[in-house]
């Protein structure tokens, strides 16, 4: 990597775009400090992916379906990963998963969606209507056999109550493939990042996993039960790094959602 940008004034700083869900907190954690080298904004992860498209960010914590056919390079070593159950995102079922035949989408993340079309055809073996509705469970529940819920929606929502099956995603994938799966990742264009801004989401991350506890309650602070299980999420569930083992998950997803056409090709993968 190179040491420093080239497409931009090392005086300007990067403007981030992140998700703003729970999972995304150890990555930015006291990002906001640094504000010399960098802005950052939040929002749903399909939004995200929009404005790094129409370059209104420079860098974005994009979903991963949204990098084949974009001229991006990826920071090395972060990313939002599982490597079994990652309990955020899942289908709520009310039937057993082989007699689904409709289900409503949360259009919010679209790595989800495509995730859970390469399982319906690969590993499910059904092909069942696909919905999209806003992600309010019980209206979706009413319309369709499943549902799709990701994020904070999902890992929070006690399924038992509303008399359903959970189906990990996370899990399934990695039943299906033994890889782990690769949910998002910064990216940019070429030349936005330089090797000391690397080195400085490197470390935010590593700052953050460390403080997921004190994430827990920052974010629930009249909630210990919630808080707890924030915490133990970020721990536990989520993985962070992006090393050898997770970029042949996502090159293994990148082909198999070229084989059951979510996308027209597949491309290399490429770093700053």
């Amino acid at each position: 990597m190179d040491d420093r940008r080239l497409t931009i004034d090392d005086d300007v700083p990067i403007r981030l775009g992140a998700v703003s869900y729970l999972n995304t907190r150890p990555l930015v954690h006291g990002l906001e400090h640094e504000t010399d080298r960098f802005t950052l904004r939040f929002d749903v992860p399909a939004k995200c992916a929009e404005l790094l498209h129409a370059n209104a960010v420079d860098l974005g914590l994009i979903p991963s379906i949204e990098y084949p056919g974009r001229d991006y390079r990826i920071v090395p070593d972060l990313s939002i990963a599982s490597d079994g159950p990652v309990a955020s995102v899942a289908i709520f079922t009310k039937v057993p998963t082989e007699r689904i035949r409709s289900i409503a989408l949360d259009v919010s993340s679209r790595t989800s969606i495509a995730l859970l079309r390469v399982l319906c055809a690969r590993w499910f073996a059904i092909e069942p209507a696909l919905i999209a509705m806003a992600p309010d469970v019980t209206r979706m529940l009413g319309q369709c056999d499943a549902a799709l819920v990701i994020g904070d929606n999902a890992l929070f929502m006690d399924h038992d109550a509303l008399g359903v099956e959970k189906v990990d995603l996370g899990e399934e994938w990695i039943g299906m493939t033994g890889l782990p799966f690769v949910y998002a990742f910064w990216a940019g264009r070429p030349g936005i990042v330089g090797a000391a801004d690397a080195a400085a989401l490197q470390q935010a991350r590593d700052r953050g996993m460390m403080a997921t506890a004190a994430i827990g309650r920052e974010l629930f602070p009249d909630s210990p039960a919630k808080a707890a299980l924030a915490d133990r999420y970020l721990r536990e569930n989520v993985k962070y790094a992006l090393g050898e083992a997770e970029v042949a998950g996502l090159r293994r997803f990148y082909e198999l959602a070229a084989e059951v056409g979510v996308l027209d090709r597949t491309e290399p993968i490429q770093f700053y």
